[in-house]
């Protein structure tokens, strides 16, 4: 876009979701969104983790999931936005976070949040009261087992040994002071594709809490915020719709039902709720350069979720953000490299 703005990585979201009951079909079409998105150069992939079903779907063990998708790429980086922290043990977290990170040649970036289902929270046999009280004891533990040291008893240390994650470590932040914690606590901040329960747009909420965290940073390293965005190009307005429309509807509608929304929406305040960037690539560039968080972004995470739009069209939405609207906002797909016998299986 401009030479002020900063180079960002490129990822993708996907909530794993389908049209039908047809779970194995809609895992099979989650990891082939992987093996595209290598070899279209995006920089890195993200899943999260439903413990209760979605519509069509819905991922409860996401580390299992990339380490599939770890062995059906090269070089795109596989990460969790989020891993729900309070409903994990930290230990056999990181020993999973660790494996996959050692199968895949480096490649994990682990994401974590407090989640908010009742419902998860009790089938785990935790109190969604103590959510954030949990996120942070958990943290700590998963940072000091990542850090390879000694936890819980004296002499364990998790196997296999840990890379450098002092830079890998993300927080899913919903306020300012949430932002400021995921700061002082070194991690990197993930910003939501809607901010809930604000009448105004959803980058005009979340730039504070950015500047929030930009302002609280005091390590050596350069903090990087990943920005989660609703992103759908298609041949023209009218087809993007098509593909979305009714689900956006369809899911604002549900989260009116919990309060995060007001009540009777229609289908393009549903659109306008959850900040949705679509129609063609032109369009959607034109939007994007008008938005606030994304000049203080080192990550744009673009995803489709709450639309659960058919394969072919998702697949040719992932191709159309890697050739015409990000490279348009400066962005440059990374190098191809050529598998390794290990990696290939040789």
């Amino acid at each position: 876009m401009t030479s002020e703005r900063p180079h960002f990585r490129l990822g993708f979201l996907t909530h794993v979701q389908g049209r039908d009951g047809d779970i194995a079909r809609t895992y099979r079409n989650a990891q082939d969104l992987f093996v595209v998105a290598d070899e279209l150069g995006f920089d890195i992939g993200w899943v999260a983790q439903h413990h209760v079903p979605l519509g069509g779907g819905g991922l409860s063990s996401p580390w299992t999931f990339l380490a599939h998708a770890a062995a059906r790429t090269t070089r795109i980086r596989l990460g969790t936005a989020v891993t729900v922290l309070p409903l994990e043990d930290p230990v056999r977290l990181a020993e999973d976070v660790a494996t996959v990170d050692t199968l895949s040649g480096g490649r994990v970036e682990v994401g974590v949040g407090s989640g908010a289902n009742d419902l998860e929270y009790a089938a785990f046999g935790q109190d969604v009261a103590r959510k954030r009280e949990l996120t942070s004891e958990h943290l700590d533990l998963l940072r000091q087992e990542l850090a390879n040291r000694e936890v819980r008893a004296p002499g364990f240390r998790i196997q296999p040994a840990a890379g450098d994650f002092s830079d890998r470590v993300w927080q899913g932040v919903f306020s300012a002071p949430g932002a400021a914690y995921a700061a002082d606590s070194g991690s990197n901040l993930l910003l939501n594709r809607a901010a809930y329960g604000f009448d105004a747009p959803t980058d005009e909420v979340q730039r504070p809490w950015a500047d929030a965290y930009l302002a609280a940073w005091d390590r050596p390293r350069r903090p990087r915020i990943g920005l989660s965005r609703f992103v759908f190009p298609a041949k023209d307005r009218r087809t993007a719709l098509r593909h979305i429309s009714e689900d956006v509807h369809r899911a604002a509608l549900r989260m009116a039902d919990s309060g995060a929304f007001p009540k009777g929406l229609d289908a393009d305040e549903a659109l306008r709720r959850f900040h949705s960037f679509y129609g063609h690539p032109d369009e959607i560039v034109a939007a994007l350069r008008q938005e606030q968080v994304l000049p203080v972004a080192t990550d744009l995470i673009t995803q489709f979720n709450p639309a659960v739009p058919d394969h072919d069209a998702t697949i040719r939405a992932l191709e159309l953000i890697a050739t015409e609207v990000a490279p348009a906002l400066g962005w440059s797909p990374a190098r191809r490299t050529e598998p390794t016998a290990a990696s290939a299986g040789v």
